[in-house]
Parts: structure tokens; C-alpha cells; sequence
């Protein structure tokens, strides 16, 4: 131990390597996730939903009836409009994938989910050792923070599959992303346990930096099924154009892409309020830290536009002629001002938060 700097090295040593078991067991499930789409792709239910959504599209079409000239009447169908923005008037069906699919890949979606399981519980060993070798809460720096934030966005997932919600389909590209994220924290973010500078020592580092992370982690989630609506919304207009491609069978395993658009706003409007709760609970630090609430320091300023681009795409949400694609951008242009924030702010810009860095 090394007793000068109030580090325990052994346990920082374990940490590294329960986050380095996390991650080659989420690259398993990752692989049993693959697995299960190709199977539940192939499925006898998927086949069968998209044959008979394509007759029913070209059905609903009504016809219209024209005299001609000579005597007699021509029946022309008239082309069917689809919109982009009111998904949720398509009356399209949740896919296999939103609650199973073949027999096959059930079982290889059970496995996706006991390996998560497994990885999220050597992640969470992970970063409690992390806290053990410091003595103080394991999110001190750029690499502690995404480690947690990873954590917290699968066990948010894994509590939704424990409390029954139908979210397996977005486990693909959790994990997915989780991986890059604790790639991009152990290569490039990683820092050695240490001590804080001296403004980091107060108790509202666990509750500030605790609020952001949780945020970050249900944003994160929101911005994955926001993605997968665009996608799924594209399919669906395809699907009611009878020009579906060979790699549309995947998206059958997602849900309708009113549920996709419904699913995203209501969990960033149920984190909103923490995020808002997040920003003051900031200010209070800095005015503790630093004499003042508000320097319109640079993460300052881009939590504030995070904030602002998250108000703005909730508003647009709930009103009518905002619902779909162009909210859909809206919500992505905000989470990627949350990533701005934390990857190039902290990284480039010289601030008060560069303590933050690498």
C-alpha cells in the first residue's frame, strides 16, 4: 500500500483486472446477442409478420373510380402516402424481438442476458475496488466516470428486464456500446488511482458527480432507442412501399417505431428533472469550491446547453407536430452535446473542470 499518497495499489490492481474480466464477458454476450437476431431473424414469426404486412399495406389503398369518355368507368388505385413524422398512425405491430422470436434465439437471448448479468456484477466489483484503493467515491476522474456510467446503463437495463419490461432489444446495442465506452476509458481515459485536488474533497462530489452519472447512463439509453426509431421508422416506410430490402429482416426483431418514439421520451423526461437537479447541485458546489455559483466555466456552459437542446427536444415531443423524425434528430443533437461536453470540453478546453481530464 502505498501510504504516502493514501493508495492501495493491490486494490487498484484488482479493479483493473475485474473491469478487464467485465469486458471479455461482454464481448460474449455481445456475440450470444448477434446470435440471437441472426436465429430470431430467420424465424418462422418474422417471416410470417412481414408477408402479412405487406398485403394488408397494399390493401388499405382506396381506389378510385373515373369515367371515361366513351361510356364505362376505369378503376385507378389511388398511392398510398406515408408520413414520416406520426408513426404511431401506421398501426404497425411491435416485431418478435420486442418479446422473443424462434425457439433458437430465446435461448441465445437467455444467454446474452446471464452473461450481462455476469459481466455487470465483475463491472460493479470493478469500480467498487476502485473506491476501496482511494477511500473516497470511484468517480474522481474521465476513466472512473465512464466506468461507472457504463455500469449504471446496464444495471438501468437489467433492472427494467427484472421489473418486465420488454427491453431486450436494445441489449445488442447496449453492450455494444458499453464496450467502446470501457475500450475508449481503459486505453485512452485511463488514469492511476489517486487522490483528489483539494476542490474535489466535499460530500457533494457524491452527490453531483453520482446525479451525472446516473443521467448520462438513462440518457445514453434514451439516445439508443431514438436511433433504432429512425431505423425502424425507415423500415416501416419501406414496408408500406413493398420495397424491402434483404437486410430489413432485422429490423422486424425491433418494436413498432410509435413504441421505439414513446419508449425514448418518456425515459428522458423521467431523467430530466435529476439532470436540472444535477446542474444546481453544481452550482452549489462551485459557489463552495470556488466563491461563485456561476462562472460560465466551458462544462458549465455546455451542461446548461445540455440542458436547454434536452428542454427543447421535450417540448417539441409533446406537441403534435413534433412527434417522430424531427424530434428524434432533436433528442440526438442534445445527447451529443452531453458527449461534447465530457469528451471535448474536458479534454481540449482549459477550464475549472480541467481537473476532470486525462
Amino acid at each position: 500500500m502505498n501510504i504516502a499518497a493514501g493508495v492501495n495499489e493491490h486494490m487498484a490492481q484488482i479493479s483493473n483486472y475485474l473491469v478487464y474480466s467485465a469486458m471479455a464477458v461482454y464481448t460474449l454476450a455481445f456475440l450470444a446477442h448477434i446470435t440471437e437476431w441472426i436465429f430470431g431473424s430467420r424465424s418462422r414469426v418474422g417471416r410470417t409478420a412481414r408477408a402479412v404486412a405487406a398485403p394488408a399495406a397494399t390493401a388499405s389503398a382506396p381506389a378510385v373510380r373515373v369515367k371515361q369518355r366513351g361510356g364505362g368507368t376505369a378503376v385507378l388505385d389511388r398511392p398510398k402516402v406515408v408520413t414520416r413524422d406520426a408513426s404511431e398512425d401506421r398501426g404497425a405491430t411491435d416485431g418478435p424481438g420486442a418479446a422473443g422470436g424462434s425457439e433458437k434465439g430465446d435461448l441465445y437471448g437467455r444467454i446474452a442476458i446471464s452473461l450481462t448479468t455476469l459481466a455487470f456484477l465483475l463491472h460493479v466489483g470493478g469500480v467498487l475496488a476502485r473506491a476501496l484503493s482511494v477511500g473516497r467515491a470511484p468517480w474522481g476522474n474521465m476513466y472512473e466516470f465512464s466506468v461507472a456510467l457504463g455500469m449504471v446503463a446496464v444495471g438501468v437495463y437489467l433492472a427494467l428486464l427484472a421489473l418486465g419490461k420488454n427491453v431486450r432489444w436494445v441489449g445488442l446495442f447496449l453492450i455494444t456500446s458499453v464496450l467502446l465506452d470501457l475500450g475508449l476509458a481503459v486505453t485512452v481515459l485511463y488514469a492511476d488511482s489517486d487522490q483528489l485536488v483539494p476542490a474535489l474533497h466535499s460530500y457533494w462530489l457524491w452527490i453531483h458527480v453520482s446525479c451525472a452519472i446516473i443521467c448520462g447512463a438513462v440518457l445514453h439509453l434514451g439516445a439508443l432507442a431514438t436511433l433504432l426509431y429512425l431505423f425502424r421508422d425507415g423500415y416501416e416506410v419501406r414496408q408500406a412501399q413493398g420495397r424491402l430490402g434483404k437486410l430489413d429482416s432485422m429490423m422486424e426483431r425491433l418494436p413498432a417505431a410509435a413504441s421505439l418514439d414513446k419508449f425514448a421520451y418518456r425515459i428522458n423526461a423521467a431523467i430530466f428533472p435529476l439532470w436540472t437537479f444535477t446542474i444546481i447541485a453544481g452550482s452549489i458546489w462551485a459557489e463552495s469550491a470556488w466563491g461563485r455559483y456561476w462562472g460560465w466555466d466551458p462544462t458549465e456552459t455546455w451542461s446548461f446547453i445540455t440542458w436547454v437542446a434536452y428542454a427543447c427536444y421535450l417540448h417539441a415531443r409533446a406537441t403534435a407536430g413534433w412527434k417522430g423524425r424531427k424530434a428524434a434528430y432533436l433528442c440526438l443533437i442534445a445527447f451529443g452535446c452531453y458527449l461534447f461536453n465530457f469528451y471535448c470540453v474536458n479534454i481540449f478546453i482549459v477550464g475549472k473542470h480541467s481537473y476532470a481530464g486525462l
